[in-house]
């Protein structure tokens, strides 16, 4: 199977550009390009972007997404794409339900269920539950015109309600499709998102929806668009608050924002702003009782901390990333820093799957490894699915003169 840095080397010649040429226009030495085409360095998101920029590609024609690994639990979840991109073409005109929708107080229960699946990243038993429940809101919100039902009446509440609910929904069909690789259906999720958060009336799950957007703007490398969404947000609810009082929902909200801020600005080569982005997240967290999830957003110390260290990696400063989670784990009474064990267990695998990449440019090949199998033990779903996962375990296997076959059954699970 071929790695990112092959499909690098394979476009840059069909683009008819040399090593040097490429490496110019993503601001990087000609020799770091070379590690990338050989897959001696695993290369970072924001670098990934930026060479699928100056190829006249999209990112998953150099991670190869969608990945079918084969197993059976894998083909589950994929089966359930068509039924997804049906549900999504008939947003407003949805297919004739054989018997009546269930009452909205049991949507509103199954949907808690599907959010919780996707903050666990437990894609496989999530999936076949949204098409149904998709429709059955979806019913129950087309009932009657949200606009023009008499302000106050039940009706009225029940369907604003339920399209708030389709918001949450639709979020979660964002999280699968963008974790499969099937960035077409993402990206018309987080419509899907907006569309149902317009018709709420909720303004902050309006706001949160257009994070969405600007997170896929910012995959996307479309930097200056998101940067200019995304404050616009910041202000929009900042003003929603009476009189300037933030409630911890706004503040989560808000700090969700400034988090997504802080990797654009990096990313964007901007290094300083991104700091300053992130001490104003921090002013945010220290008011909070601890990590929240406040509209479907993960916010609070521990994801503070997760994002700083992911612009250090970012950076490419990846040895001082690796001194800050000890700096942190002397606080814990422990060698390395660990997010608490009810985090949001999407975050926690994250953190992990950055630390292994991390360890890997700092020559820990073991600690690599290790990060890797304790991403997997977190959530092994989106550890299965993570492009950076692939490319860092092909990585460590190339490098491998040992030939362990922890090491080799790792990269067999993951599709390498």
């Amino acid at each position: 199977m071929k790695h990112v840095g092959e499909r690098i080397r394979e476009l840059r010649k069909v683009r008819q550009m040399s090593v040097r040429r490429l490496a110019a226009a993503v601001k990087v030495s000609a020799s770091t390009m070379e590690k990338y085409e050989s897959g001696a360095r695993v290369v970072p998101p924001g670098m990934l972007t930026d060479i699928a920029q100056a190829l006249s590609v999209g990112p998953t024609a150099l991670t190869g997404q969608p990945y079918i690994n084969g197993a059976e639990t894998e083909t589950q979840a994929q089966a359930v794409i068509p039924d997804l991109r049906r549900v999504l073409l008939t947003y407003d005109s949805p297919d004739d339900l054989l018997t009546p929708p269930r009452p909205l107080s049991v949507l509103i229960a199954e949907t808690a269920h599907v959010s919780s699946m996707r903050r666990d990243t437990k894609y496989v038993p999530m999936g076949p539950l949204l098409p149904g429940l998709l429709t059955e809101l979806t019913h129950v919100a087309l009932a009657g015109d949200p606009s023009t039902a008499r302000r106050g009446t039940i009706l009225e509440r029940e369907q604003r309600e339920a399209f708030r609910q389709l918001a949450i929904c639709y979020r979660a069909v964002n999280s699968l499709s963008h974790k499969l690789g099937y960035h077409d259906l993402s990206l018309t999720a987080v419509e899907r998102v907006q569309w149902a958060a317009d018709l709420s009336g909720d303004g902050l799950m309006q706001a949160t929806a257009g994070y969405l957007k600007a997170g896929a703007m910012v995959r996307m490398g479309s930097y200056s668009a998101a940067r200019r969404l995304l404050e616009g947000l910041v202000a929009e609810v900042e003003r929603m608050a009476s009189e300037y009082s933030l409630s911890d929902a706004h503040m989560a909200v808000i700090g969700g924002m400034l988090l997504k801020l802080a990797i654009l600005e990096v990313r964007d080569g901007h290094g300083d702003r991104a700091w300053d982005r992130l001490a104003e997240a921090k002013t945010y967290a220290d008011q909070l009782p601890g990590d929240t999830l406040h509209y479907e957003t993960s916010f609070g110390p521990s994801n503070l901390k997760i994002h700083e260290v992911a612009v250090l990696i970012d950076s490419g400063d990846t040895e001082q990333a690796l001194a800050r989670v000890r700096e942190w784990g002397a606080e814990q009474h422990r060698e390395e820093w660990e997010p608490p064990t009810d985090l949001a267990r999407e975050r926690s695998s994250h953190h992990f799957i950055d630390m292994a990449a991390a360890r890997l440019a700092e020559g820990d090949r073991h600690g690599a490894h290790r990060d890797l199998q304790r991403a997997r033990a977190v959530a092994p779903h989106h550890t299965r699915f993570h492009p950076t996962v692939r490319t860092t375990a092909a990585t460590l296997v190339r490098l491998d003169r040992a030939q362990s076959h922890t090491l080799a059954g790792f990269a067999r699970w993951a599709g390498v």
